[in-house]
């Protein structure tokens, strides 16, 4: 097929040292810290080729920036003024939203094939470095089955749709549809993250229930059922919530949508329930414990997606460097922009190994997995985020004043980059979650510090800062040191890993930068290491 390329010979000058559009690229082809961390915990090979594939399209590419620049409208009323509370949105996204669920996102990770946790999780990867915002539905999806377990009924009925891999964005009862997605709405404005002082209310109804109230965030509104909770007369408890009834709709009233700084093809929304029908899950006044399960499981999703966006932030940088030159070199040759993008690949190759290291826990069946799964998840969060919006900020410096422009994708992914680190608990409340996982169970403090130790003997820097740990925290810190003690445990479990199994140049200018503080606070200021062993990984084909 004859392709005409852009004009480059314009009326006043020639367009020169620009480089090119970056064409497909296949996500899954063109990363091996990816396949081989798969490969090592055990994921499904074959399913995230075919997905990395197509999302690194060009055409997908261009998909997101439609999915975002054209965002959802907000529809409540129609021509004679009868209640709609649907929200519209952009081909684009229902496209990526098909193409997801169809690969599995939401289902694989409950199909009881090997390795479908970790594949969920490089799934999250994966989409979040071409359009995250979508995430968000299939996400809540996924981290709903194991919450829904608690009611039979309601699994009976919910479940298959949930794990179809067929997306219906019909308006029609969960029994009439070939798929479905659950939602959450939890936060309400006196509480945040303190969701037992909800003021939601529950009556109930024969064997249901009416729910009166409202949410302040409710992500994803066009779901087909939410996850809530709501103050029943035993005490806080979950519920499931149905968008769409048999010949009505639901009491589900859409009062706005937010007006957010990123995640912009994503609606979320302030809902109010007005007597709206709704199903107990779990036993009556146990809301918390039962949602726990969801919320667990968001919390791999928002460890997963930060590693995503660096990704998609330093292919971007790489790409401009190795086709731009200033002073007579290309940027990529130059040691200080070499220096530069190294030191920002750590941070991307150790959210990826501790990320998809975690989510093989979540595929163990024994204790010790459990254990882990529940530390090692908050500790994930709470690095990985901290480091994301860092990474997207460097990244988009080397592009200059190119990487400040929407021509890019280096805003949407700035824009995105705070947000996995607010929502479901931000970093306080993640670093408390931390330290009473630590108090409460016993096995998970225990199976930590032998993942830890490990890679003792390996470098005697991390010996030496694994023995520093232990000796300033032999119990667990006061709270103001919560931070601190969530950094450093964070950092030796990331470099454990990395040292076991990770190239010598990655893991020795890991330990080196971030354990044994050899190097300076900002990004390239990182000492003399193999810088191209490390950028070698970063771009396997330029």
């Amino acid at each position: 097929m004859t392709r005409s390329d852009p004009r480059a010979d314009l009326a006043t000058h020639e367009v020169q040292n620009q480089p090119g559009e970056r064409g497909d690229v296949d996500l899954w082809q063109t990363d091996a810290p990816l396949r081989e961390a798969v490969a090592r915990e055990g994921g499904q090979a074959g399913a995230l080729a075919d997905y990395g594939g197509v999302l690194g399209a060009a055409a997908m590419r261009e998909a997101a920036r439609d999915a975002n620049r054209f965002t959802p409208e907000l529809r409540l009323f129609d021509s004679g003024g009868r209640r709609l509370d649907e929200v519209r949105y952009h081909p684009s996204y229902h496209r990526f939203m098909e193409t997801s669920l169809g690969a599995g996102y939401a289902a694989v990770a409950w199909e009881r094939l090997p390795g479908g946790h970790v594949t969920h999780a490089a799934m999250v990867y994966l989409a979040s470095q071409v359009e995250p915002g979508h995430c968000c539905p299939m996400t809540m999806t996924y981290a709903a089955v194991p919450a829904l377990s608690a009611s039979d009924d309601l699994a009976g009925k919910w479940r298959p749709k949930l794990l179809s891999r067929q997306y219906d964005p019909s308006l029609r009862p969960v029994a009439e549809k070939s798929g479905a997605t659950l939602g959450m709405a939890m936060t309400e404005k006196q509480g945040g993250s303190d969701v037992r002082t909800n003021t939601t209310r529950a009556v109930a109804d024969g064997e249901a229930w009416r729910l009166t109230g409202h949410k302040w965030f409710c992500s994803a509104p066009m779901s087909d059922g939410f996850l809530t909770l709501a103050q029943a007369p035993a005490g806080l408890t979950c519920f499931l919530v149905p968008r769409w009834l048999e010949g009505e709709r639901n009491r589900v009233q859409i009062m706005r949508l937010k007006d957010k700084l990123g995640n912009c093809s994503n609606a979320s929304a302030e809902i109010e329930f007005d007597r709206a029908l709704a199903y107990g899950i779990g036993g009556e006044g146990q809301g918390v414990r039962t949602i726990i399960e969801m919320v667990h499981h968001t919390r791999l999703d928002t460890a997963m997606a930060p590693a995503g966006l660096m990704r998609a932030a330093l292919g971007e940088a790489h790409h401009w460097a190795a086709h731009r030159t200033a002073f007579q070199r290309r940027l990529i040759d130059q040691p200080l922009m070499r220096a530069v993008l190294a030191d920002l690949a750590l941070d991307w190759e150790g959210a990826l190994a501790l990320g998809l290291r975690v989510a093989r826990a979540f595929d163990g069946q024994g204790p010790e997995d459990r254990a882990f799964a529940r530390i090692g998840v908050a500790l994930a969060k709470y690095l990985s985020n901290r480091r994301c919006p860092i990474v997207v900020f460097e990244a988009m410096e080397v592009m200059g004043g190119m990487g400040y422009v929407e021509d890019t994708p280096m805003p949407m992914l700035y824009r995105e980059a705070p947000l996995n680190g607010i929502w479901e608990g931000a970093g306080n409340v993640i670093c408390l979650d931390i330290l009473r996982t630590l108090a409460r169970e016993p096995l998970a403090a225990e199976v930590l510090l032998v993942e830890i130790r490990s890679a003792v003997g390996a470098d005697r820097r991390f010996d030496a800062a694994v023995k520093d740990h232990l000796s300033r925290w032999p119990v667990l810190p006061p709270e103001a040191e919560a931070r601190w003690f969530a950094e450093r445990s964070a950092l030796l479990l990331t470099a454990s890993i990395l040292l076991r199994h990770a190239p010598p140049a990655v893991a020795e200018a890991f330990v080196a930068t971030r354990i044994a503080g050899e190097g300076g606070r900002t990004t390239g200021a990182i000492g003399k290491h193999d810088v191209t062993a490390i950028l070698a990984r970063l771009a396997d084909r330029d």
